[in-house]
């Protein structure tokens, strides 16, 4: 099994920040986590990626959150953490926590997290 845990949404006022988290539990050892990425989705928009961070290997930021975010990972705790600074109103979304993970039984298989609210106020 896996499960993703998410942390760290609420309501934030224009240039301030938030810290989110998302731990990928596995039940099994033999699970990989290869990749666990962080996409939102805007009220009326469609989700899109914002940041990717590969187990082993660099990570990306997409264009809107680059010079005021960054993403880091404990690779002991399979546990991601996205920084964003800056906080504008376009940020507000709904923040997923994505993870890709292998098992011998099904192959890489995609999970997704249940979504935390970030709201930014003007």
């Amino acid at each position: 099994q896996v499960q993703l845990v998410e942390s760290g949404g609420g309501l934030v006022q224009a240039g301030g920040s938030l810290r989110l988290a998302c731990a990928c539990i596995v039940s099994e050892k033999r699970f990989v986590v290869n990749t666990i990425d962080w996409y939102r989705q805007a009220p009326g928009e469609e989700r899109e990626e914002v940041a990717k961070m590969p187990t082993r290997g660099l990570s990306e930021l997409a264009d809107a959150l680059k010079g005021r975010s960054a993403i880091s990972i404990n690779n002991a705790k399979d546990t991601v953490y996205l920084q964003i600074n800056g906080l504008k109103p376009d940020d507000t979304a709904v923040y997923y926590c994505y993870a890709n993970v292998w098992t011998p039984e099904r192959g890489a298989v995609g999970y997704w997290g249940q979504g935390t609210q970030v709201t930014v106020s003007s």
